[in-house]
């Protein structure tokens, strides 16, 4: 029994109880792990997008991200499914004057809350609004901008603010297993060990450079320090600048100190232009006849050998930098230009105008035009196309290509007979120094008339005898001495001071 048994039969609650167990307690909240996109990021490489293609599920992509992801995996970045590269469909987003994403008909700007749809036919993309009203409700299945038909099942929902499962990052397939798609460049970088020593911090690449310069042996190790030669320079390739070895190994102390100041070197391309001075002339042989086109050789042409409209590749493996020129525009019939997909993204895919495209400018390169054999151009004018893909129906294809002028071989020429008299120049100069400086010693050096002991001294030159200094008159008027007696030599002393 006891003075506490009742105890538990208390009308109240305590404070504690009050706390932990009853009404102030707060229930848990489970925080799940949900990190939003923008709806303006493209799911593979989480940054804003230029050129938007989505999926049927309405999963937006950057094209210049999904296509190399596809060559290399063939999967959906998010869900890891099967994906192909012909599913996509490119959107049209429509921009205000502020630069912002908006609905064409409604003019609603686009946020992180908006819903918004897009028709996969055109590729259009309106605000749900705007479809509901104007196209579900009227059951006129026509795309507000372009009147072409659709079907319901063509709507594709971008954004639902009531469903962000597909914008969570979390949940992303490529994210789960740190999956990417590294650059050319980089994977090649990646295969030489200095590649790894930029992660390390600077007191491990002091120790690295200490253990090199004393164990030089090390082959590993050698090629993480090992620089770069450096490139010949002459006349013609030699620049107003210099490389910047001195002031660099002045202030770091893993560079070999240099004390002697070297031009930079020109890269050959840029060397080569210069002594371009005339056009090329090439005929491409097709399927419809013969083109005659003159190229500006400061350019670069070629085609997609895959016909998938995506494929081909540029020279240098890597897309190159527009080339505008104030001279060169889209006007009149038969002008070549490089195709792209936005700023510096050329390659080797080119087009030839059917009729002037002035609003092509500053945006395409433009690098020939034909000079021959419009028929053939005609030919593949007139060839029907499908009009949902513009490919044409029948296929046009390059044979060969036959090269009448090629400007670059004339430069390559003329800059090799350049360096060869410059390299001859300098030989004579060098063998007209070293004689120069040979007969300066010569004219320094001092006359040697014989070996050993004496050999500077002139053999012609010789000293008289004393017997001729006998034997030669006196000069002077008192006879000589016959005595054989020695001059005194006067003498003279301080004594005992007793005269100052």
């Amino acid at each position: 029994m006891g003075k506490r048994q009742h105890q538990k039969d208390k009308m109240y609650i305590t404070c504690s109880e009050y706390t932990n167990y009853y009404g102030g307690k707060r229930s848990e909240i489970p925080q799940a792990d949900f990190r939003r996109l923008p709806f303006d990021h493209c799911s593979l490489s989480l940054q804003p997008f230029e050129y938007p293609v989505c999926t049927d599920e309405g999963v937006v992509f950057d094209l210049l991200s999904i296509m190399p992801w596809i060559k290399r995996y063939g999967t959906n970045p998010i869900s890891g499914e099967k994906l192909e590269a012909k599913s996509l469909i490119r959107l049209n987003f429509a921009k205000n004057s502020d630069g912002k994403y908006h609905c064409p008909v409604l003019y609603n700007v686009f946020t992180n809350n908006s819903h918004f749809v897009a028709i996969k036919v055109t590729g259009n993309v309106f605000s749900n609004e705007a479809v509901e009203q104007l196209n579900i409700k009227t059951k006129s299945f026509k795309d507000l901008l372009t009147d072409e038909p659709f079907t319901r099942k063509d709507i594709i929902v971008l954004q639902d603010p009531t469903n962000l499962d597909k914008f969570n990052v979390a949940n992303f397939f490529h994210v789960i297993n740190n999956l990417k798609v590294l650059d050319p460049d980089e994977e090649k970088a990646k295969l030489h060990p200095a590649y790894h020593l930029k992660t390390t911090n600077m007191e491990t690449r002091e120790t690295l450079a200490e253990l090199y310069k004393d164990y030089k042996g090390d082959q590993l190790l050698a090629s993480t320090m090992k620089e770069k030669a450096a490139k010949k320079t002459d006349k013609l390739n030699s620049a107003h600048y210099s490389t910047g070895r001195v002031s660099a190994s002045f202030t770091s102390t893993a560079m070999t100190p240099a004390t002697t100041q070297e031009a930079d070197a020109i890269a050959d391309d840029t060397v080569r232009y210069r002594y371009v001075k005339k056009k090329g002339y090439v005929r491409l042989h097709t399927n419809k006849g013969d083109l005659n086109l003159e190229l500006h050789c400061d350019k670069i042409q070629g085609g997609d050998p895959t016909g998938t409209g995506t494929g081909g590749e540029s020279f240098w493996g890597k897309p190159f930098k527009d080339e505008f020129k104030p001279n060169l525009s889209h006007t009149g019939r038969g002008v070549l230009s490089m195709a792209n997909s936005g700023p510096n993204t050329n390659k080797s895919q080119f087009f030839i105008t059917f009729r002037s495209c002035i609003y092509l400018d500053r945006k395409h390169t433009v690098f020939g035009r034909i000079v021959g054999g419009f028929e053939a151009l005609t030919a593949m004018e007139n060839v029907e196309s499908d009009p949902k893909s513009d490919k044409p129906k029948s296929e046009i294809k390059i044979i060969t290509a036959t090269v009448f002028v090629d400007p670059y071989e004339e430069a390559d020429a003329q800059i090799a007979a350049e360096r060869e008299t410059e390299l001859q120049k300098q030989q004579e100069e060098k063998q007209q120094t070293s004689i120069a400086q040979q007969k300066a010693k010569e004219k320094q050096a001092p006359k040697t008339f014989k070996a050993g002991v004496g050999k500077y001294i002139n053999p012609a030159t010789k000293k008289r005898s004393a017997v001729e200094d006998e034997s030669e008159p006196s000069t002077s008027g008192a006879a000589p001495s016959t005595s054989g007696a020695k001059k005194s030599k006067a003498k003279s002393s301080f004594g005992d001071f007793s005269s100052w």
